[in-house]
């Protein structure tokens, strides 16, 4: 409302070649709103939406929030199935579907009792979004919005069972628009989004940009090149991207031939970045970069801000402001220091809960010696002496062989010293003579002649007894 007072005709949004200003954003939001609220929707209500990237999914996901529902962004990389399972655990009173993703949903969503709203395609079971947008009220409708109702609820993408919905309230939300001036989303910013909006990576770089009263460039769906083409032409100042992102964008042939000197400031999360490609993105892509290190679920936090600790790439940073991380060993006991552990946090930025699910909730729960809630992140890590967080591998993961356990990362990160290879994995798999071992899986260079054998043997030799491949 008052970036709409502010700066009227100032860009709000851009997709494309379609666009949107402040004001007619800030119109549109009001229309959303007043469309929910004549259907009966109220308050705390879920609303699903399910869309690439575009200008009607930012207005659809703000109007929610002005009419004081909650927000449900569906996964596109669900099944049918999955997605089924979602819509009737969060029981959601609306849903809007884009013609893109229409056949994920066509085969059970005319069996569900919710209201149903085409956005860019004609269907007799669906109604027009934009029809139904024309005739709804522009008049702002002044819903009070209290800090514990719920802000969005995002699914996991299971494939089994019912998905597990993260609930996160405006309480939550509210605390990460600190970053907001420190990162410089209010300074006339322009923020490329490549990642989708159901994705809580792309909701912390999004909201910020317009809470901050600045614009925001969606990209449907992510093209390396694309991608550098836009940052070149709308002079993009922020954006978030995920590790595989980086490395496509980095490996474009012509990459250093782009004009990428008005980003500020390139943020990454989701999962580890590389060091060797932290490595690279200093030195060819301008900007800070910044990595962080948290769940969906919230919890601790950690920063690193990479140029200016170009010793610590290999970890994922400090504790953010506010935040706590201990480390704990399978008794729920914390491990000296320098050992490793499971990382359970605390801070500002946690959810409210798995929705529905109170015994999921509290199984996630560790508690210290003085009774605080810390998540359980069900990742292995330690800090090292400058309090740097370093992160071995999932929990799950951990390979446990002849009673010894065994950190698949650790073994990745040898197989990818070699120069021949470009990526790498390490699986557990039976043993009779050791229960389990590591198993190394490798993507090689093109044109490699070296054989598997030669470049297990040369990885072996780098690995402790216990470590070694097969």
């Amino acid at each position: 409302r008052a970036n709409a007072a502010a700066h009227p005709e100032r860009l709000a949004l851009v997709c494309g070649d379609d666009h949107l200003t402040w004001g007619a954003f800030d119109t549109r939001i009001n229309r959303v709103s007043n469309l929910l609220m004549q259907l009966g929707v109220r308050k705390r209500d879920r609303i699903a939406i399910i869309s690439p990237n575009s200008i009607p999914y930012a207005e659809l996901f703000m109007g929610v929030l002005r009419a004081g529902a909650c927000v449900t962004p569906l996964s596109s990389m669900a099944s049918s199935e999955a997605l089924q399972k979602m819509l009737t655990d969060c029981g959601a009173s609306a849903i809007f579907v884009a013609a893109q993703y229409f056949d994920l949903v066509a085969g059970f969503i005319a069996d569900l009792p919710i209201k149903r709203f085409a956005i860019d395609f004609e269907h007799a079971a669906f109604e027009s979004y934009e029809v139904a947008m024309a005739a709804a009220k522009t008049t702002d409708p002044m819903v009070s919005i209290d800090m514990s109702d719920p802000f969005n609820l995002i699914y996991s993408s299971g494939t089994t069972g019912t998905p597990k919905g993260i609930i996160q309230d405006h309480r939550m939300r509210a605390a990460q628009m600190d970053r907001v001036s420190p990162n410089g989303y209010d300074v006339n910013a322009r923020t490329l989004i490549s990642t989708p909006l159901y994705s809580n990576t792309t909701i912390v770089s999004f909201v910020p940009t317009l809470f901050g009263g600045s614009t925001v460039y969606l990209m449907p769906k992510f093209d390396a090149r694309g991608y550098l083409e836009i940052v070149e032409r709308a002079q993009i100042t922020h954006t978030m991207l995920v590790p595989v992102q980086y490395k496509r964008i980095m490996d474009v042939p012509d990459f250093d031939s782009f004009d990428l000197s008005s980003m500020r400031i390139k943020f990454s999360t989701s999962a580890p970045l590389r060091a060797d490609v932290k490595r690279d993105v200093l030195a060819r892509f301008p900007g800070k970069l910044v990595e962080y290190y948290g769940l969906t679920e919230g919890g601790g936090v950690t920063v690193l801000v990479a140029d200016e600790h170009p010793g610590k790439l290999h970890t994922v940073g400090q504790l953010a402001p506010g935040n706590d991380i201990r480390l704990i060993d399978a008794e729920g006991q914390e491990v000296p220091q320098g050992e490793i552990g499971e990382i359970c946090g605390r801070g500002p930025t946690m959810m409210a809960g798995y929705f529905g699910r109170d015994d999921l909730t509290a199984d996630y729960i560790w508690r210290n010696s003085e009774g605080d809630v810390y998540f359980r992140s069900g990742d292995m890590g330690s800090f090292d002496a400058d309090g740097f967080l370093v992160l071995s591998d999932r929990k799950k993961d951990m390979i446990i062989s002849g009673g010894l356990n065994i950190y698949a990362n650790d073994l990745e990160l040898v197989l990818l010293q070699d120069e021949d290879v470009t990526d790498a994995a390490v699986i557990g798999v039976p043993s009779e003579a050791w229960g389990e071992t590591p198993l190394g899986l490798v993507v090689c260079r093109a044109g490699v002649t070296r054989t598997a054998d030669e470049i297990l043997a040369q990885a072996n030799m780098r690995l402790g007894k216990s470590q070694r491949l097969s």
